[in-house]
């Protein structure tokens, strides 16, 4: 089944996933807004790694962060200066935006900025949220819960359709295995893109270790598993948080990737997707 394209943004530098001929998607950005110049200099960066390959772009930050470890860690510059910011990468660049909402009562001003609302893992079942989602004119992401299979995702996306959602996208963060530890199962891709909706690999989440304090992780896996991800011919687009200086960041430091590695990372993605059969069995 080929993914129904969705149409993130307008414009010259609107995004389209999925379609027969899509490119592969790239969705990017720092894990939270620290400041208007961070996510400027990012998202200036994350461009000049996109464009001369042609790939649709969505920049990626959270205003605010409502699901942090702890309560003395970092949750954003607050809701009115992080949306500011965000609409600064807009007049600036031009490009689509999402954001991730967490209550219903967030999600009409973040549909005012963004282009595209995400829904958390933990809140991937969440009825309300996920139909007010929907309602708001904006394409909705959902992050597949770690604890949710993924052909459970299934009924995920017919609540955003019955809700009449401009468009669905389906992405995959890796799932619980025991304690402060996830894996990603490969074939999650596969069934999740039989729903007819373009599907998402979470780089930068996949690699988490979460539990204590401070989520780690580990981004060496980071290119192996996204090359792996995009080799099942089911990822229409990859997500990942970049930063000019993770082990600076306020949130999840040890994921983000360094801006410097975007570039390379990117272009073996290229190549991988290029190298597929014109028609994997998962699009038969």
């Amino acid at each position: 089944m080929t993914a129904r394209a969705v149409t993130i943004g307008e414009g010259p530098r609107r995004a389209v996933f999925g379609g027969p001929d899509g490119a592969l998607g790239v969705i990017a950005g720092p894990c939270v807004v620290e400041s208007e110049k961070l996510v400027l200099e990012t998202c200036e960066k994350l461009l000049e790694a996109c464009d001369p390959l042609k790939l649709p772009f969505v920049f990626k930050s959270s205003y605010k962060k409502a699901n942090r470890s702890s309560v003395r860690s970092y949750t954003g510059p607050g809701d009115a200066e992080g949306l500011r910011a965000l609409a600064a990468v807009k007049k600036r660049f031009g490009v689509p935006l999402v954001t991730d909402v967490h209550a219903v009562d967030e999600v009409k001003a973040a549909a005012e900025v963004c282009d595209l609302l995400q829904v958390p893992a933990f809140l991937s079942r969440q009825t309300e949220l996920l139909v007010a989602c929907a309602q708001s004119g904006r394409p909705v992401a959902v992050k597949k819960g770690q604890f949710l299979a993924p052909d459970d995702m299934k009924q995920v996306a017919e609540k955003l359709e019955a809700a009449g959602a401009a468009g669905v996208l389906l992405m995959e963060r890796g799932a619980t295995f025991g304690y402060h530890n996830l894996v990603v199962d490969m074939r999650s891709l596969v069934i999740m893109a039989d729903f007819g909706w373009p599907v998402v690999y979470d780089i930068t989440h996949s690699l988490q270790l979460p539990g204590g304090e401070t989520t780690g992780g580990d981004r060496r896996f980071a290119r192996p598993l996204a090359r792996a991800a995009v080799a099942t011919g089911a990822a229409d687009a990859v997500f990942f948080e970049a930063h000019p200086d993770p082990a600076r960041a306020l949130s999840d430091a040890a994921t983000q990737l360094p801006l410097a590695d975007i570039k390379g990372m990117l272009e073996e993605l290229v190549m991988v997707r290029a190298g597929l059969p014109l028609d994997p069995p998962v699009r038969a």
